[in-house]
């Protein structure tokens, strides 16, 4: 809710955002998994995911700042980089299908202990010392849990906005109701 008459909404900054976080873990560990795992000069998907990761963050960020003033262009943005994760999941899933590895679900002996411990990390310091250790298989599967809780995440965040802008309006609307609660507080 905006106070003091004052029509900006907050100050943009995503750092502390849940899905930010994750999106700082996913583009490092994308970062280190794709110079790790794919031939830099034999395969293409190497930049694609980095870029499809970076392109996630980096859209989060733009949208977040750009909240500020516009609910319309962060709602967009923020959908820009919820579809570059998902097709980041596109290509860690053909990663896994193609190599002939496993994709962790349900009855994985290690699914469940994998989506706890990414339901509570959201720091690159909580995966960082596991990069060297987990192999492929386990990378993959991992940025597939964060992709998939981040975009969770995103969703129940864009539709917090919807609400929010159907409730209190855009910035022109702000605009004008704080320059009427100015003109009623001001002496005559």
């Amino acid at each position: 809710m905006l106070a003091d008459n004052k029509f900006l909404r907050g100050n943009g900054d995503c750092r502390n955002t849940y899905f930010y976080r994750k999106s700082q873990v996913i583009y490092d560990l994308t970062f280190h998994f794709a110079h790790k795992y794919l031939h830099s000069y034999k395969d293409r998907t190497l930049d694609q995911m980095i870029q499809a990761a970076r392109s996630g963050k980096q859209n989060f960020v733009e949208g977040m700042s750009d909240g500020v003033t516009s609910t319309e262009m962060q709602i967009k943005l923020l959908n820009v980089g919820k579809s570059s994760l998902l097709e980041l999941r596109e290509d860690f899933e053909d990663y896994i299908r193609t190599r002939k590895l496993s994709l962790w679900d349900e009855t994985h002996e290690r699914y469940s202990n994998m989506v706890t411990y990414c339901k509570y990390h959201n720091d690159l310091s909580d995966y960082q010392p596991f990069f060297e250790i987990w192999d492929d298989e386990e990378l993959a599967n991992v940025a597939l849990t964060l992709i998939h809780q981040t975009d969770r995440m995103l969703h129940s965040f864009i539709r917090k906005l919807e609400d929010q802008f159907v409730q209190t309006g855009g910035l022109r609307e702000a605009m004008t109701k704080a320059r009427i609660e100015a003109r009623k507080a001001a002496p005559r």
